[in-house]
């Protein structure tokens, strides 16, 4: 268990991120057309994972929007944010931000991404939703930098997440 905050009060998460140098989790998730998408949709990429609460909110669509902007000159790279929103909550998102860049994925089906990745809030008003973080993996799907953002209402480091991304 992990332990954040929310506007200053603690909460807590089921788990911890996965280790740098661990092979990511799978997982199966919802697109933005109801389509089940699994890690291995996503094989052989260098992938940013953005994990926010709900893009409906300023800090969710402003990290969306900056990861959008630095990655849409490098074809090498996806960046997907995974939310519990509804996949066409998520798309109305991405398009008023207008980051055509980020695949969305949804936890709409099941909580198994949030479970496994250790980023499911248990208490507090957010409880069921995820935590703000960011994983970075290999183009093998090893993981090679995560952050735990500490407050919940707080922008991850893009610049630390970006180096990762990039430098591999």
């Amino acid at each position: 268990m992990a332990n954040i905050t929310l506007k200053g009060n603690p909460i807590h998460t089921n788990g911890n991120l996965p280790s740098i140098g661990s092979k990511a989790p799978d997982f199966s998730l919802v697109d933005s057309d109801l389509k089940d998408r699994t890690l291995k949709d996503y094989q052989g990429k260098k992938k940013l994972i953005s994990i926010v609460p709900s893009l409906d909110t300023p800090v969710c669509s402003a990290s969306t929007k900056k990861f959008n902007e630095q990655i849409k000159s490098h074809p090498e790279v996806i960046a997907i944010v995974v939310s519990t929103d509804l996949p066409f909550a998520q798309k109305r998102a991405c398009s008023a931000e207008n980051a055509m860049n980020i695949i969305s994925l949804s936890m709409m089906r099941s909580k198994d991404f949030a479970l496994s990745y250790g980023v499911l809030i248990e208490n507090g008003p957010l409880a069921g939703l995820c935590c703000r973080a960011v994983v970075v993996l290999d183009e093998n799907d090893k993981v090679i930098y995560t952050q735990l953002v500490p407050e919940i209402t707080q922008e991850p480091d893009y610049d630390k997440a970006l180096q990762a991304l990039f430098k591999m």
